[in-house]
């Protein structure tokens, strides 16, 4: 009887991914890893077989860098980044080096659309898959996901999520780097408390994303830390960003878009003509929300601050300037590059946490008494 490679990985209990990668030699693995699988192959006697796996192994000068939407700067700046990595600096010869082709699949936010740009690059043997931004919370999706990229980590392919939390069996991926979104969120709803607000409406985004959610659990947990929402259950609920009357009712979801930000302002105000600041999941809602507080008369940050998230171009240059939490976008697409072309090692278990960091600029200020 013929010992497969499913063989070797169910004797050194790994995957046949992780044995691919020990007998191919292009991922990096533990050493303790390496030597399990190399006995199970001693054991079973198992014969690598040298065309086929050759075939199978070969990956193209492909690498996927999928993003939910590239005209958003959130995604344009990761995957600019990451471009320049991959496409390498180019000496002006018009010849190709070590350099990949990196192709940008916008997806709009479409989970269908997701998983067949991941197919797509799975039939082209692509060399690596960057996936970009926030995950959606639906478990049909994350189950298809992880059993999408298992057979693309299978056929030789680098997975690697920027700016996205890692999978509950992330062993396909080479790499996640992952955003403070939930501390960066608690840190600016801080500052806001500490200048003496207390009535802090949310424009937050699509309910069904990771991203949301981490940053409106650390803008909770900075409220109920101050005591700002003691009508709350204060149990699961609440851990999981919610369990508020107060917390929902200033709070609205929508897209994350100025027309979003423009729209949830209106209602919160409706909902609360008293709240003297404004949250938004982006810097982009963020101009709507500030558009609205104009449209209605009322100065930033005289009568309400605003304040963002993420750092983008624009923000430093609006009027007032607006407070928002950075993220190294940039920093965080060009390691995703390098990591996907083996220029880099992976993290320390293959996680890595980038920080945030709290900007206070013009649009936030102590509210007006009264």
């Amino acid at each position: 009887m013929t010992v497969t490679l499913a063989d070797v990985a169910a004797r050194a209990r790994v995957s046949p991914a992780t044995v691919s990668r020990v007998l191919n030699g292009n991922y990096p693995v533990a050493a303790s890893t390496r030597e399990r699988v190399l006995r199970a192959v001693d054991d079973l006697d198992y014969v690598l077989n040298g065309p086929a796996s050759s075939l199978a192994a070969a990956t193209s000068d492909l690498i996927g860098i999928l993003v939910n939407d590239i005209a958003d700067p959130f995604f344009g700046i990761m995957a600019g980044a990451a471009q320049s990595e991959i496409g390498g600096p180019g000496d002006g010869s018009g010849r190709a080096g070590g350099e990949k082709l990196a192709i940008v699949c916008n997806t709009g936010g479409s989970p269908e659309r997701e998983l067949t740009y991941l197919t797509l690059l799975q039939r082209q043997r692509a060399a690596a898959v960057v996936l970009t931004g926030g995950a959606v919370e639906d478990p049909a999706h994350r189950a298809a996901m992880s059993a999408k990229l298992a057979k693309l980590a299978d056929a030789g392919t680098r997975v690697v999520l920027c700016g996205r939390p890692p999978l509950p069996d992330g062993e396909s991926v080479l790499a996640a780097l992952a955003f403070d979104n939930r501390g960066g969120g608690r840190r600016l709803t801080e500052h806001l408390i500490s200048l003496g607000h207390r009535s802090i409406g949310y424009a937050a985004g699509p309910l069904e994303r990771t991203t949301t959610r981490h940053r409106l659990e650390g803008h909770r947990e900075a409220m109920r830390a101050a005591g700002l929402y003691e009508d709350g259950d204060g149990g699961a609920a609440a851990a999981r960003g919610g369990g508020s009357r107060a917390g929902e009712r200033l709070t609205v979801h929508g897209s994350y878009d100025r027309r979003s930000g423009y729209d949830a302002t209106v209602e919160l105000l409706r909902r609360e003509p008293g709240i003297t600041a404004v949250v938004a999941a982006n810097d982009t809602v963020a101009l709507g929300a500030a558009a609205a507080i104009r449209d209605r008369g009322l100065r930033i940050p005289e009568d309400i601050s605003v304040a963002g998230f993420d750092d983008l171009p624009f923000s430093v240059d609006v009027v007032p300037a607006l407070t928002t939490v950075r993220l190294p976008l940039f920093e965080a697409g060009a390691r995703a590059g390098r990591l996907a072309m083996g220029k880099e090692a992976p993290p320390p278990g293959g996680i890595a946490t980038i920080p945030a960091e709290l900007m206070v600029r013009g649009s936030t200020a102590v509210p007006r008494l009264g």
